[in-house]
This record gives structure tokens, C-alpha cells and sequence, in this order.
């Protein structure tokens, strides 16, 4: 009897064998960081210049702020490595969360500029 509980112990716990954590060496975090401070920059690069960018200064700093949440949601995250039914649950999150984004970008377009009132 205890060989049979031995043996379907094993079973349950190699069934769960694809649970494991990804490891990941240490120059690909070194690479996503190096690749999330150059997009800082850029960043900060497009704000000041913003001016000549004006109608696309929102969508450009946006599209950069999407590309630098991807690389932290796939590789700190480990997200990459994880379960397509995870990835569908934070795929569909952040489609809605584009979709209010634009819909306020919209109203921001239609508004007229103040001048200070001081």
C-alpha cells in the first residue's frame, strides 16, 4: 500500500512539472534594462521636442510608454514564459485600457487653448 502512495505521489508531482520557474541569465535583464533607460530617454527626448510634434506628441509618448511596459510584463514579469491564458487576461486589460486612453485623447483634440489668467 505505501508503494502505491509513493508512486502516485510521483505521478501528481510530475504532472505539475511545467510549473517551474524560468530562469533567465543575467545579461538578458542587463539588455531589457539597457533597452528600458534608452526608451527613458527617447522619452524625454520627445518631450523636449514636443513642440515641433505638437498633433503627435501624446500617441508618440504613449507608443513608448506601451513598448517599455511590454519589456517590464515579458521579462520581469516572466510573462513571456507563462500560460497563454494568462497573457490573453493582461492582453485584454490593456486593450481596454488603450481604448479609454483614445477616447480621452479624442476630448483633449477638441478643447481650445487658455492663455494664463494672471
Amino acid at each position: 500500500m505505501a508503494s502505491n502512495h509513493d508512486t502516485q505521489s510521483h505521478d501528481n508531482h510530475s504532472a505539475h512539472a511545467h510549473d517551474e520557474h524560468h530562469i533567465m541569465p543575467l545579461s538578458t535583464y542587463l539588455k531589457v534594462a539597457g533597452a528600458l533607460f534608452l526608451l527613458t530617454f527617447l522619452t524625454v527626448g520627445a518631450h523636449a521636442l514636443r513642440e515641433h510634434f505638437e498633433p503627435f506628441a501624446a500617441i508618440i509618448a504613449f507608443s513608448i510608454a506601451a513598448v517599455k511596459a511590454y519589456l517590464v510584463m515579458a521579462w520581469f514579469m516572466h510573462l513571456k514564459y507563462d500560460v497563454p491564458s494568462n497573457r490573453i487576461i493582461f492582453a485584454t486589460g490593456f486593450i481596454f485600457l488603450a481604448l479609454l486612453f483614445g477616447i480621452c485623447m479624442l476630448d483633449i483634440y477638441t478643447r481650445v487653448f487658455q492663455g494664463p489668467v494672471l
